[in-house]
């Protein structure tokens, strides 16, 4: 069990802030808490260096709201994503807190102090039609607790203007790019950096980008070395893993 949760839990019963039998039903459920509907991993934080993240598509708006509450009850921050706004508005109402990030669809509420970080994460998206999973990637690093950077519209279909920042490229410690069509951005920039790239496909695109698919596997094949790839529109696990990267051990 982790000495400064238990310290903490001391420090409230101490102060009156909490009961000695709520204190013993925390310590019941430290590990994890049983819903019925879910289980919430509270020592994920412990683990990973940062909490449980809720994925809100598919769940109801009391699911999502129940699942928050025990988190924040843990005294953690809270992250949701592809929050839905009648999700959002059950959210404000039990948590006046929470924060809707609309392009995003990032829900964040911040209870707890993030890790320390390393530098500037930086984040490309190729065009505007590439900006929502840009935000989720960006909002996710932010929340995570990152200084954030971005850089959004320098396609390589005008690539003067990608190299017109390439400044701020240089000064990042790690760099998310973001691309539907053909995917080309990513290995541009991965040529140009000596910094991790995080590439991240999206569905944008013309028929023959069949959903994001030929973004993919372009980035995969990639000759720029320092290149990863996630999943298709999958802003948040570039994000994550960016902040994963940036974090001071």
């Amino acid at each position: 069990m982790h000495p400064d949760l238990i310290r903490n839990l001391l420090d409230r019963v101490k102060s009156g802030e909490l009961p000695v039998d709520e204190a013993m039903e925390s310590l019941k459920t430290l590990p994890f808490e049983e819903l019925g509907f879910a289980v919430v991993d509270h020592h994920r934080e412990l683990r990973t260096g940062f909490p449980e993240v809720i994925f809100s598509e598919g769940k109801t708006p009391l699911q999502v709201v129940a699942i928050a509450g025990k988190i924040l009850e843990k005294g953690h921050s809270l992250l949701a994503t592809r929050v839905r706004e009648e999700v959002f508005s059950v959210l404000k109402k039990a948590f006046p807190d929470a924060v809707y990030h609309e392009i995003s669809r990032i829900v964040s509420i911040s209870r707890s102090k993030p890790p320390e970080m390393r530098g500037t994460i930086c984040v490309l998206c190729a065009g505007t039609s590439d900006v929502p999973v840009a935000e989720e990637a960006a909002v996710t690093a932010e929340s995570l607790g990152s200084p954030v950077l971005r850089i959004f519209d320098v396609g390589v279909a005008g690539l003067h203007r990608l190299l017109s920042r390439k400044k701020d490229l240089l000064s990042a410690t790690v760099l998310i790019v973001v691309a539907g069509m053909e995917g080309a951005l990513a290995s541009v920039v991965g040529g140009l950096v000596d910094k991790p790239v995080i590439a991240v496909p999206t569905s944008v695109g013309y028929g023959a980008s069949f959903g994001g698919i030929a973004a993919l596997l372009a980035m995969l094949n990639s000759c720029a070395a320092g290149v990863t790839v996630v999943n298709i529109d999958n802003g948040f696990g570039a994000g994550y893993a960016a902040s994963i990267i940036n974090r001071k051990e």
